[in-house]
């Protein structure tokens, strides 16, 4: 018999030899007691495999846990296949009309569920126990290539009408089906070989429905905390409904609205309703007689700053005369700045805004007094007086935006009652399918990667690289104060995944095989893949996808 071919495997540097045709799980067997949690996935030479694939050439391996974002999210798409596969067997697959994964929320995800069942604890509780017999007979999760024909066939036939209309846009002739005891579905993204890997879940009731339950990547091994945001759920939940009011609840509704000519319409509602929004949150500042400082924050690629302007119009409409004021004039002096624990300069932080004279300035504005406001001049790293003053007449009100807008040690001296805070962020709730939710933060990625070429002259890569570090200054000077703001603004458009492909796309592709950020580009390019392009002739001059795509009316 002809001895079985050796490859060599490179693994921190250090090399051992492997019989061709030797899966990858087996590998990570033997490096498992390196690493605290389960290797769910290896990055081979750049490219992420699934465990169930095979040694076939030399190459270099790095294990993959959920404490990687690429490992977490094979781990809440198998632990969402696992949920899904042991609801129906309890319920009854005939009893099941629709279970739609919609959204991620506090360490979970927010699951509907309709059919011809009492959705109560009890149920959950028989869900949860049949997902943990599952999980302990260790069954494998078979992938299988099938025609894209014989996809649209197979969901139709099995009820998951979704993932049919979705494939009716699907360019490839084939595609890629996950199977676990029967249960076929489709799944945007690797998963874990077998059942035994997902031990860590729960089910609870949640508002209208339940939430599955998941580990923080910081902690894979228990269930991450749960505290969501009852206004965030409240903003998230409101722009489902908008989604499905203009027939675009997922990338397929969407896809058949462009292919039907329909996009214009499309485009004009969404803007119709946000401009409402918008409007409406103008109307409830001007009847807060007292309300003299409009406060915006939120994270990177919102819209800030259009929505800034839009704003202003809207409160100028209601006989109010607003005045914009950066707050990045208030920077501490570059000298004066404090420093990360990596010795640069941090000026995200609290510390590097000189927050007593931020307060001077406005308490003394609030008294009706004259101020001259400075201007930070970033290349000298010094804030400098211009002459620049202002007085606040009685119909006067400020609109500032700035990262620690929403956090009152920020503006301490100022009345409540003077404060008007809201909060924004691209609360996108357009998903792939039923069991394939978007990323609400991948929304924002790909705004910022576009924006950083175009007004920065940044790649892709740069920004890919540098988001975890924004990421995290989100983390400590955002989140944490979104739920002291009196309104939550969702700066998200369902068509703009659509409208950012032609922009974006060329960029990832740019991004070098080789590089570290080359996996994350990879998964946002098949991301767009999903989604029929639209052109930018279509959007309005005031929309606030303008400050990301230029051409805007406004100087942002």
């Amino acid at each position: 018999m002809e001895k079985k071919k050796m490859i060599t495997v490179t693994i921190d540097g250090a090399e051992y030899a492997y019989p061709y045709g030797t899966p990858y799980k087996n590998i990570a067997a033997d490096f498992q007691d390196r690493f605290s949690c389960d290797i769910l996935l290896v990055n081979r030479d750049g490219k992420l495999c699934e465990l169930h694939k095979v040694l076939d050439r030399d190459c270099s391996l790095k294990m993959v846990t959920a404490q990687a974002k690429p490992g977490m999210q094979t781990y809440e798409r198998s632990a969402l296949f696992l949920m899904l596969k042991a609801f129906y067997d309890v319920a009854g697959r005939e009893n099941v009309e629709r279970i739609t994964a919609e959204y991620s929320i506090s360490n979970a995800l927010f699951i509907l569920a309709r059919g011809n069942f009492i959705l109560d604890q009890a149920l959950l509780e028989r869900v949860e126990k049949r997902m943990r017999e599952l999980a302990a007979q260790a069954l494998p999760i078979e992938k299988h290539s099938v025609s894209t024909d014989d996809a649209i066939d197979l969901f139709h036939r099995s009820g998951l009408v979704h993932k049919a209309q979705l494939f009716r846009f699907r360019i490839d002739s084939h595609v890629n089906v996950y199977t676990l005891d029967g249960f076929t579905d489709y799944f945007y993204g690797y998963m874990v070989p077998d059942t035994s890997y997902i031990k860590c879940f729960g089910l609870e009731l949640f508002e209208n429905s339940f939430v599955l339950r998941l580990p923080a990547r910081s902690a894979p091994g228990q269930l991450g905390e749960f505290r969501p945001s009852r206004k965030l759920f409240r903003a998230l939940s409101d722009s489902a409904k908008l989604s499905e009011a203009l027939n675009a609840s997922n990338v397929a509704e969407l896809n058949a609205a462009v292919s039907q000519g329909n996009t214009m319409q499309l485009i004009l509602s969404n803007e119709a309703m946000m401009e409402k929004k918008i409007g409406d949150i103008a109307a409830e500042i001007a009847a807060r007689k007292e309300v003299r400082f409009v406060m915006i924050a939120g994270p990177s690629s919102s819209g800030k700053t259009t929505f800034s302007h839009r704003l202003s119009t809207q409160l100028r409409s209601c006989g109010l005369h607003p005045h914009a004021i950066a707050t990045d004039n208030y920077f501490k002096n570059r000298e004066d700045t404090p420093r990360d624990e990596n010795g640069q300069y941090d000026f995200e932080c609290l510390g590097a805004m000189d927050v007593e004279q931020f307060n001077t300035d406005m308490v003394r504005l609030l008294n009706g007094e004259t101020v001259e406001m400075p201007t930070f001049n970033f290349i000298k790293g010094a804030r400098e007086y211009n002459g620049n003053s202002l007085t606040l007449g009685e119909r006067d009100v400020l609109v500032i935006e700035g990262i620690h807008c929403l956090n009152d040690q920020f503006t301490h001296s100022l009345p409540r009652e003077s404060k008007y805070k809201i909060y924004i962020s691209c609360l996108s709730t357009l998903n792939i399918d039923d069991h394939n939710c978007s990323s609400t933060t991948d929304a924002r990625l790909l705004r910022r990667i576009e924006r950083d070429a175009r007004t920065r002259g940044y790649s892709a890569q740069a920004t890919i690289r540098m988001w975890p570090s924004v990421r995290r200054g989100e983390e400590n000077n955002i989140f944490p104060f979104q739920d002291s703001a009196d309104v939550i603004f969702n700066s998200a458009l369902v068509y703009e995944a659509a409208l950012l492909k032609p922009y974006v796309q060329p960029l990832l592709f740019g991004v070098p095989r080789d590089s570290d950020e080359y996996i994350e580009a990879k998964r946002l390019l098949k991301y767009l893949n999903y989604f029929l392009s639209i052109p930018a002739d279509h959007i309005p001059k005031t929309s606030l996808m303008r400050e990301f795509i230029g051409g805007g009316f406004y100087h942002v």
